[in-house]
């Protein structure tokens, strides 16, 4: 058993977030800026004191001006204008969420005007920043409020990642001091509350390093009395401005109003020598550990800004799994920076010594698991891992990887065994890039959506890794490629991030408020949210490779469907290693190709069918291309590049879909060898196919080459994919012109299901969950049904995907129409919430999932009980 933490348990810093400074200075002239009437600003000085609201507060006096209003600040009503429309700046001890704000209309001596008031610091700068974002995107509607409105944030923590992975691409935005504080400004006002820049995680291995700078990052900053690391080839000069960069990037930070996590996320040091390769010198196994403790000891000390630390410790980070004392000292230096500081475990092969061993350094832990393995799928928490991620009896990874890869395999790809309602630690779910990359994403329903799952069991929000977040990864670096991607250079941004602030602004706000979600105000930002679906529900649905650095299915390199592949980067896949093979990232809820064919010639699942996720993206792909020909011919630059981005997008939905009807086809004639099944996989190919070329000629000319990685399926672009498209095709018309068509009826219905248009069905029942459950007690269940319902099966298990789910039937009710059944007392003692769902089956051999998708893709599938005792 844990024991609790002797911290503030809640993983969040308010250290350093008040700073003292210049209150409002007395009254100024109204200064001219058009032709609107003037502003009076009116603050109250104990409140706009601190950094983070002063920079808000000059943040709304520029757009104000921007917008043509005259504007000045006063101390007091008493001494602004009569005429002016005043704009009350003030605190509200009433409000007890932390990071609140509400913006009032009302009347003040007469003089009409706003009152913003905030029951913190950060929550009057999210009260100011709103207004000034609503004057930038509708000045005309900015400064008015028909009914109060009030926020306060759902998730208490909303990170971003930021990582350096590559010497060419992130030197330049590193360095950049214009850059910082307009980036970091963008994140304030999106409510966004910590900026986690991390280092070490451009390798996984050693064995290999192309480019190592940052790699092993402490003497990169820092010369440790007592120890004479060095890193060659580095200048004294260049580490201090290395590590003067790191502070002014951390203070700057606090400053607006985020706390900084640093995040060190390689202590391996040994790689082998190579033309142009930096290697550190003076580190032995000997001092090793020391060192560490003392380097993140002294960078503790010298960036007071830092509330948090994130580690990476299974063998990725260069250690062998099991190095417990290492680690142990390697934690040691946090406390002894002097004051109270997050460690943040990195999920992946954790196990309860690991947390024991951080949590005896007094200091607050949070642990974060991986949200969707290393990819984005749909809005919510996927029911079940994947069977290839669940350790047999007795198994021992390799090499360095003894626990992620051993016992402790179920660590990796999500959520795992952590949600104990007991712990002593926080949860915030880490969301890695393996998606989507490049694209723009933009859609507020969902993101609104996935900020209600990152409170899931109590979690506490969210690590997201920001778009463009692996590019140049491992070496991958194209010479003359920017860091964007674009060949074209009229779409270049002057900063990377400002093509993604449609990304930023849904999560920022879906996370803080998900009730606050707007729908997109334009056609094009229409287009984009349904274009913004395409890629998780892909991921949700077929996923041959949980690694990132494996799987993209944004510039998806093509698992075959007539045999494996070789090379073939998708080692972690079922055999065969074929498309029509492989599983989805949740196989609780959702039938593989093969599986599906099975089903459609037997007895239906109630799962998630290839033919049903093959409808939701032709319905979000159609959706995206009649927003995108109803928005016209872009009128700028940045319509530009959301216009061809959502063409991309709803490019790699019509793909997906036909391919994922191509499977099921083939699956069907590798059951029968009919040819008719064959016929109709060609078919569905060739739509596919036909989908990529247009994809192919839309980023012809506008993307370059986009590898993010030195693994064969992360290399290239569209175009380059082509040719294995129409290789896989060949094959399978070859196999075409030796079968022979059959007749069984059951086949030609299964080969049309498998092509049509199918909807989620809804089981035609009603159902009230109860309001929690007993620990060791029965849970009892009553649903009342159709009278088409002949059987129901109900599923459950502890939330903790270590644990295998359960099934037992259900009893139909004599009285009337209904069913009956209970999740036993032995499956309640556990320290977990409990999960549940139940598959109904009706007398036409239909199947269907309570509660499945029928509300929507953003919502729990299934019903989650926490403990009333």
């Amino acid at each position: 058993m844990f024991k609790k933490n002797a911290g503030n348990g809640n993983g969040l810093s308010r250290r350093g977030f008040l700073y003292t400074g210049a209150a409002a200075g007395a009254a100024a002239p109204i200064a001219k800026a058009g032709s609107r009437g003037p502003v009076a600003l009116i603050a109250d000085p104990t409140m706009v004191a601190s950094k983070p609201v002063q920079l808000a507060l000059k943040a709304l006096d520029a757009a104000l001006r921007g917008a043509g209003f005259a504007v000045a600040r006063f101390a007091k009503m008493e001494a602004s204008p009569k005429n002016a429309f005043c704009i009350v700046i003030e605190g509200d001890k009433q409000m007890t969420v932390s990071e609140s704000f509400t913006i009032t209309q009302a009347t003040f001596a007469g003089r009409q005007g706003l009152r913003i008031a905030g029951g913190d610091g950060r929550g009057l700068m999210y009260g100011l920043r709103e207004i000034a974002s609503r004057l930038k995107h509708d000045p005309g509607k900015a400064l008015t409020f028909a009914t109060p409105r009030s926020a306060h944030p759902l998730n208490p923590v909303r990170s971003v990642m930021r990582q350096f992975t590559c010497e060419a691409y992130d030197k330049p935005w590193f360095y950049d001091h214009a850059m910082w504080p307009a980036y970091l400004s963008m994140l304030a006002e999106q409510r966004f509350n910590r900026l986690h820049l991390c280092f070490g995680l451009a390798y996984d291995a050693l064995a290999h390093v192309a480019d190592s700078y940052f790699l092993f990052t402490y003497p990169y900053l820092l010369d440790v009395p007592g120890y004479q690391v060095r890193v060659s080839g580095l200048s004294e000069a260049e580490r201090e401005r290395n590590f003067e960069t790191l502070k002014f990037i951390s203070e700057q930070t606090v400053a607006h109003g985020l706390d900084f996590e640093l995040g060190l996320w390689m202590h391996g040091y040994e790689w082998p020598a190579a033309p142009g390769v930096a290697t550190i010198e003076g580190l032995t196994a000997d001092n090793h550990a020391a060192y560490c403790r003392d380097a993140l000891a002294l960078l503790l000390k010298r960036l007071p800004a830092v509330c948090s630390v994130s580690l990476r410790f299974h063998g990725e980070s260069g250690i062998k799994e099991g190095s417990y004392e290492f680690w142990k000292t390697v934690f040691a230096g946090v406390p002894a920076a002097g004051r109270q500081i997050e460690i943040d475990l990195h999920a992946k092969g954790v196990d309860e010594r690991m947390i024991e061993n951080a949590l005896a350094t007094g200091m607050p832990v949070n642990v974060a698991p991986k949200y969707w393995g290393e990819h984005l799928g749909m809005p919510y928490h996927q029911a079940a891992i994947r069977d290839f991620d669940v350790p047999k009896p007795g198994q021992v990874g390799k090499g360095l990887m003894t626990l992620s890869e051993g016992a402790r395999a179920f660590t990796r790809y999500g959520y795992a065994d952590l949600l104990r309602d007991d712990r002593p630690y926080t949860i915030r779910h880490r969301v890695f890039p393996g998606t989507q990359h490049v694209l723009a994403w933009g859609d507020p329903e969902w993101a609104a959506a996935y900020g209600k799952m990152f409170t899931f069991c109590d979690s506490r929000g969210a690590d997201l890794m920001e778009p463009l977040t692996y590019r140049g990864r491992r070496g991958s670096v194209v010479q003359g490629v920017p860091r964007s991607g674009y060949a074209a250079t009229k779409l270049q941004t002057k900063w990377d991030w400002q093509k993604y602030e449609d990304w930023y602004r849904s999560f920022g706000r879906g996370l803080y408020d998900p009730a606050e979600s707007a729908a997109p105000a334009t056609a094009l930002q229409q287009a984009l949210a349904a274009a913004s679906r395409i890629l998780p529900t892909v991921t949700t649905a077929y996923m041959p490779s949980a690694a990132c650095d494996a799987y993209w299915p944004e510039v998806y390199w093509n698992q075959p469907l007539a045999g494996e592949p070789s090379p073939n980067p998708y080692g972690d896949t079922l055999a065969p290693k074929v498309f029509h093979n492989a599983g989805p990232l949740d196989p609780q809820l959702f039938s593989s190709m093969r599986q599906f064919a099975d089903e459609l010639m037997g007895q239906p699942s109630g799962k998630c069918s290839p033919a049903q996720v093959a409808t939701w993206l032709e319905h979000d792909a159609d959706a995206a291309m009649r927003y995108r020909h109803e928005a016209g011919t872009p009128l700028s630059v940045d319509e530009m590049r959301l216009a061809i981005d959502v063409e991309i997008l709803a490019g790699l939905g019509h793909f997906f879909a036909a391919k994922f009807r191509a499977g099921v086809a083939f699956a069907l004639f590798e059951r029968s060898g009919d040819k008719r099944a064959l016929d109709a996989a060609v078919a569905h190919y060739r739509q596919a196919r036909g989908a990529w070329a247009t994809i192919v000629a839309r980023a012809d000319g506008v993307y370059a080459d986009l590898s993010s990685s030195d693994i064969v399926s992360e290399h290239g672009a569209w175009a380059d994919k082509l040719a294995a498209i129409d290789a896989d095709i060949a094959a399978i018309e070859n196999l075409a012109a030796k079968a022979k068509p059959g007749s069984d009826e059951r086949l030609a219905s299964a080969i049309a299901a498998a092509g049509a248009a199918t909807a989620v069905e809804a089981a035609p029942v009603r159902h009230q969950p109860p309001s929690g459950f007993v620990t060791g007690a029965d849970v009892p269940l009553v649903f009342a049904a159709d009278q088409t319902v002949v059987e129901a099966e109900l599923w459950y298990r502890p939330v903790n995907q270590a644990a295998t789910w359960q099934h037992k039937t259900m009893t139909a009710t004599a009285a009337a129409a209904g069913w009956r059944g209970a999740i036993p007392a032995a499956a309640t003692g556990t320290p977990y919430p409990m999960q549940y769902y139940v598959v109904f089956r009706s007398d036409s051999n239909k199947a269907a999932i309570y509660p499945g998708f029928v509300a929507g893709q953003g919502t729990l599938p299934y019903v989650v009980l926490r403990k009333l005792s």
